[in-house]
């Protein structure tokens, strides 16, 4: 059996399961695997005091957002002013409590939680032990859900569209949100899951030495999804922070299919229908996603109208092939070119998040164009049934486990780690 603190230089990588022995890594520098080049661990500068900072500042710059007027629009002599707290406001007057919950989580409160847990996980804080390892599971487990940046993008697409109709101000509280959307990005690459856990808690021991090179499914091991430590394949419990889990995620794929159909179903009203109406004069003009690109386009913001249709069609469109073709190879019926699906995967999992920006786009119109009888826009149907589409895909991704595209794939003995600067 091998003794903690041999234990400590092992690592097998989360997305194709190859054996490391991590070399002594500089400050400033990042271990990828030599085989899928994922990223494994980083060496930060001052690794407490960086995060803590970023994520103090980002508390501080979402206090200021939340407090002072955001934007404000003027038609024809009637001006309209709202704040960030007032979007989920208007969309529970208009009975779309369900988009409301959505931005509060994705946009403030999900952000706003991880940059806390961040400060009190970083550092020597006394905490119960069993408190730390919940909020580090939690951690990890939320990051992808902050939206911050993507309602960001938003706003300035809704600037754009806004343009058309009247003046538009940038208030106190907009350039606070912006610097929130940086510092909490900051923050959260400045931490590295892998250091966090050691200082939580040791790695375990392992029964026998490991073989570099060399897969772990091969050699009876697994890597824990949470703390990335490696634990026998007959251990369902991890003993460092107690995730259950198996050497794959259990029916991986068909979870995925399942979710992904589920999408596809959801997809084809979620452009369809409506996803806002406009009320003009007292008449109502319905628009759907691709109406409201198309108006773009003949209004000469081609810009705007390539990234609409590049976010809310082209990248679900080809999200939902991509995860079938994902799992089409997985599956054992692809030509097992395992690094390009790896790619892939890392593509789906990245670009997933951004389709969000319609419905966000719809967020600030509701809120901000409310005219009287002139003007006023809320949300429809379809903007619901899209974010339920860009959710569904989104675990889809995360349920699809991407070793199973490197199990038939032999190892060439690769023994050294890659090293990046950060």
């Amino acid at each position: 059996m091998c003794s903690a603190d041999k234990t400590g230089a092992w690592m097998l990588c989360p997305q194709c399961d190859l054996m490391v022995r991590l070399p002594d890594i500089p400050v400033g520098s990042r271990a990828s695997c030599p085989r899928c080049h994922t990223t494994l661990t980083a060496n930060w500068h001052e690794p407490r005091k960086r995060p803590t900072g970023y994520a103090l500042a980002a508390l501080f710059m979402l206090l200021l957002a939340n407090l002072f007027p955001f934007i404000t629009m003027k038609v024809a002599g009637i001006s309209s002013q709202i704040s960030l707290m007032e979007i989920p406001q208007v969309m529970v007057s208009e009975d779309y409590s369900s988009l409301a919950t959505l931005f509060l989580l994705v946009v403030q409160g999900i952000p706003a939680f991880c940059m806390l847990t961040i400060i009190l996980l970083v550092n020597p804080i006394k905490m119960p032990a069993g408190v730390k390892r919940i909020l580090a599971r939690v951690l990890f487990q939320l990051r992808s859900w902050g939206m911050a940046e993507i309602f960001m993008a938003g706003v300035l697409v809704s600037f754009v569209k806004l343009m058309a109709y009247g003046d538009i101000g940038l208030q106190t509280s907009f350039w606070p949100w912006c610097l929130f959307c940086l510092l909490q990005l900051r923050a959260f690459q400045c931490v590295d899951r892998r250091e966090l856990w050691q200082n939580i808690a040791p790695m375990p021991a392992l029964r026998h030495p490991p073989e570099v090179g060399v897969t772990g499914l091969r050699q009876g091991y697994r890597s824990c999804p949470c703390c990335t430590a490696i634990l026998a394949v007959d251990q369902p419990a991890c003993s460092r922070c107690g995730v259950v889990a198996g050497a794959r995620r259990k029916h991986s794929l068909q979870w995925t299919l399942a979710l992904l159909l589920t999408s596809v179903m959801l997809y084809v009203p979620a452009n369809l229908l409506p996803i806002m109406v406009t009320e003009t004069l007292g008449n109502a003009y319905p628009s759907n996603i691709m109406a409201g690109v198309i108006l773009l386009w003949s209004d000469g913001s081609y810009p705007v109208a390539l990234v609409i249709f590049i976010a809310s069609i082209m990248v679900p469109t080809l999200k939902m092939l991509a995860i079938g073709w994902l799992c089409w190879d997985a599956s054992g019926r692809g030509r097992r070119d395992s690094h390009r699906m790896h790619l892939i995967y890392e593509v789906v999992e990245f670009v997933g998040r951004w389709s969000m920006i319609d419905v966000f786009v719809i967020a600030v119109l509701s809120a901000l164009v409310r005219m009287g009888q002139l003007m006023k826009v809320y949300p429809a149907w379809g903007a619901v049934l899209f974010a339920l589409v860009v959710i569904l895909t989104m675990i889809a991704a995360m349920t699809f486990d991407p070793r199973l595209t490197w199990d038939r794939v032999r190892e060439n003995k690769l023994k050294e780690p890659r090293l990046d600067g950060n």
